[in-house]
């Protein structure tokens, strides 16, 4: 089913790395990954979902080139929340993943499904409803594409801490596979070890584990504020 985009015809030519006074080496050097448009020959939406969407998309990887044609799911985007208490165990919550059909121990996360809504405010909406929590103090860990070769899905991880409970007549009913959600407090070194022997799997709780135990060096000082910009996520771009 077409979307009813039109092939831009008129698209930029790729962009090239920005600019600085050493050039495009010193970019490289600085390993930042930034934006580079390609010309959009076509676009189609070829299946809608409940959640997200697939889209097939011709361009031109370079000017003149080849057309070339790549499937990916239009996702929304998610937050996940690294959880840490006053003596520095961190919360892992288990749950069943149907596609790989296992029970992972993941970290706090959800969909950026609310429109409109703050990040960290949907943040912190998820971790009152799979952890029956608050926090109030709030950091970015790691800014994130979960899989970018087929998936437009942007995750960004926050450190919280500052914790108390969320009063019991305000608790989020938790159905389907969040019913089944089972709640553990473990030190950070444990969590790292259990990511270096291969028993953790989720992504978001891979990178925020290692964001957190690198963070830690510094005390936490050099972590970016919790409103900080996410010019990454597709929300914040131009189309």
């Amino acid at each position: 089913m077409d979307d009813g985009q039109e092939p831009d015809n008129d698209a930029p030519a790729p962009v090239a790395a920005p600019q600085s006074e050493g050039g495009l080496a010193e970019v490289v050097d600085a390993v930042t990954d930034y934006e580079s448009r390609r010309r959009l020959l076509a676009t189609e939406r070829v299946y809608e979902g409940r959640i997200w969407d697939v889209v097939s998309d011709t361009f031109e990887l370079h000017p003149g080139g080849d057309a070339l044609t790549r499937d990916y799911i239009d996702h929304p985007g998610a937050v996940a929340i690294l959880v840490m208490d006053d003596d520095g165990k961190v919360l892992l919550l288990s749950q069943y993943r149907h596609p790989v059909k296992m029970m992972l121990w993941e970290i706090p996360a959800g969909l950026l499904d609310v429109e409109g809504e703050d990040f960290v405010v949907g943040a912190a909406r998820e971790l009152a409803e799979e952890a029956d929590l608050v926090a109030d103090q709030w950091h970015v860990l790691a800014d994130l594409f979960n899989s970018p070769g087929s998936s437009s899905e942007a995750i960004r991880i926050y450190l919280a801490r500052g914790l108390s409970d969320v009063p019991a007549d305000q608790r989020h009913h938790r159905t389907d596979e969040e019913a089944e959600i089972q709640l553990r407090w473990v030190s950070l070194e444990d969590a790292v070890r259990a990511v270096l022997d291969g028993s953790l799997h989720n992504p978001s709780a891979v990178v925020g584990i290692l964001a957190a135990a690198a963070a830690r060096a510094d005390n936490f000082s050099s972590l970016r504020p919790a409103d900080a910009a996410w010019p990454a996520h597709p929300s914040q771009r131009e189309p």
